[in-house]
């Protein structure tokens, strides 16, 4: 089921004001998580961490060495200092602190056993430094592990977005109980505003309000200065310091900018006398209510940040940001059509859930549609082939490219066509690679349709489609793309000879009905189609033939899939 954006498709008497209009092959309702998924991602939040952590290992965020710059006033001084390090991932914070702070003992807990397992598997990991154990601090009990009344600090460092915001009074009110009157809770993680969350715009990963799934199940929340203050001070802590802080970071060579905001808090236990104490004792103004800013500026997304102020910017969260395909984020499939063998890099499973784009996973239609073309060559054998909406794998393009003498595959989604280009080279020989182009092509968009006549002057004998056909508003325009790009006919030459639109699907929210008027509004007239041919007579029928003598019938993935075949009248 491929992706595709398009222009919207009128009567040509409408053709013109139609033009400028788009419209997208998927849902753009925007309802956000359904209510399965989401409890689904709240009870299984630790399974996707511990996948997360699998995966990235200790190599997803950077150390944090930039914690002595900004609150090592906190952290040195006289005797010896206990912190606890909520949510310590790989150690990010944890390391970097007992190697500036020789009196510092860490107590580090996180709710992903791989997670606090990469603690102590860590090189510079002591017992007689840091005790890292497991917990998930909105049912367990953190004084079952540290003395009541004994922490100096709690540091909460780009981790705590992970949690639900109804489970964040829990956590603070198991802290509490471990934290020293006079100690402090350290805070920074990402503010609302931050560029993480505008990509999330237009996606249906919104859980609730300023808090949203990843593609991998992880979740982000992002925080306000408003929701900070009032959530500290209803679970007894005051405000001593509080600050936006913005950064804008650059990727010169790619023309992309990135606005991150970060909020960095620093919170007291409530005496519950003066809720601003904390604030006077320690010399700081109290910025409760307020918002002071720290504008940052950084000249490349790679480098280290200027003014001693560092983003956590791995070569993961850039790929995140810069929407630049990662190798870690698609999984290798093996597709064997008769005669191929293809390995084909896909959008892997655990992404697909969240993913707008159909176009960057393989179907079944395509599976079964690159067997028929494997097992009968003189469908396209000779011929110029358009695909419409091939996706990333083009496995149909690339068996064509075997026998036919010109393959054209499209697709309106750019990432899509950016693997697909990746998936061709890996497998095809260069002299198939010459007879096969890869295109952009949204249908209905006059300059993508008039970039693919120059591409082929003469139109398509065969124009072949996949999983293309399950969105009602994307109909209209597919047929009117076919019938501006297929060759003429001649009406003396066999029915299994003249230019042919063939479409194979699973019905889905487009009945054959519906299909049949919009395409006789074009001018394609169905001739044939499978599993129930047109014709009563079997042994006349196009598309069985394809199926009769091989053994293709072996390898049809579903039994839901439908073929249908027109012809221009």
């Amino acid at each position: 089921m491929q992706n595709q954006q398009m222009a919207s498709w009128n009567q040509p008497q409408e053709e013109e004001e139609a033009a400028s209009q788009k419209i997208q092959i998927y849902s753009t309702s925007n309802t956000g998580v359904s209510p399965f998924w989401r409890d689904k991602y709240e009870r299984d939040a630790k399974k996707y961490w511990d996948v997360f952590y699998k995966r990235h290992q200790d190599k997803f965020f950077k150390d944090r060495h930039y914690l002595d710059k900004e609150w090592g006033h906190y952290i040195s001084g006289a005797g010896k200092k206990e912190i606890l390090e909520v949510g310590c991932g790989a150690g990010n914070t944890i390391f970097p602190l007992i190697a500036t702070y020789p009196d510092v003992f860490i107590h580090a807990c996180d709710f992903s056993p791989r997670a606090v397992n990469l603690v102590k598997t860590h090189k510079d990991f002591t017992e007689t430094r840091v005790s890292a154990f497991v917990s998930d601090l909105t049912i367990d009990d953190l004084s079952k592990h540290i003395s009541t009344s004994s922490l100096d600090i709690v540091t909460m460092v780009l981790e705590w977005k992970s949690l639900s915001p109804e489970k964040m009074p829990l956590v603070l009110q198991n802290i509490r109980k471990v934290l020293k009157p006079s100690g402090r809770l350290l805070f920074r993680d990402y503010s609302v505003g931050d560029l993480a969350q505008e990509r999330f715009a237009g996606k249906d990963q919104k859980i609730s309000e300023n808090f949203y799934v990843r593609g991998d199940g992880t979740r982000a929340f992002y925080f306000s200065n408003d929701f900070l203050t009032s959530l500290f001070k209803e679970n007894g802590f005051d405000v001593e310091e509080l600050d936006l802080c913005c950064k804008q970071v650059e990727n010169r060579s790619r023309e992309l900018v990135m606005n991150r905001r970060w909020v960095q808090a620093v919170f007291c236990v409530t005496d519950g006398l003066n809720s601003s104490s904390c604030n006077e004792a320690s010399g700081k103004v109290d910025l409760f209510g307020q918002e002071s800013v720290k504008p940052e500026v950084a000249e490349n997304a790679l480098k280290e940040s200027v003014n001693n102020f560092e983003v956590d910017l791995s070569e993961s969260v850039a790929s995140e940001m810069f929407g630049i395909s990662s190798p870690e984020d698609n999984e290798m499939i093996e597709v064997n059509p008769r005669g191929c063998s293809l390995k084909i890099r896909v959008l892997s499973k655990e992404y697909q859930h969240t993913c707008k784009s159909t176009g960057l996973m393989l179907w079944e239609s395509a599976r079964l549609i690159s067997d028929v073309l494997a097992r009968n060559p003189t469908i396209v054998a000779g011929k110029r082939m358009l695909e419409l909406g091939c996706g990333c794998g083009g496995i149909c393009s690339m068996v064509a490219a075997r026998s036919a003498d010109l393959v054209v595959a499209t697709d309106g989604d750019p990432k899509a066509l950016e693997l697909l280009n990746r998936n061709v080279i890996s497998n095809l020989k260069p002299s198939f690679v010459d007879k096969l182009i890869t295109n952009r092509l949204e249908w209905g968009n006059r300059d993508h349709i008039k970039a693919i006549k120059e591409v082929n002057k003469g139109g398509f004998e065969v124009i072949l489609g996949t999983d293309v056909t399950y969105v009602p508003e994307a109909i209209l325009p597919l047929f009117a793309t076919a019938k501006e790009l297929i060759s003429s006919s001649d009406k003396d030459i066999r029915e299994d000879q003249q230019p042919a639109l063939i479409l194979c699907h699973i019905f889905r929210r487009v009945d054959e009905p519906s299909l049949l008027s919009a395409a006789s509004q074009f001018g394609f007239r169905l001739v044939d189609r499978w599993p129930s041919p047109v014709t009563t007579n079997p042994t006349k029928s196009i598309i069985s033939s394809w199926f009769s003598e091989n053994g293709s019938e072996e390898c049809i993935p579903s039994a839901a899939l439908h073929i249908m075949y027109f012809l221009v009248d």
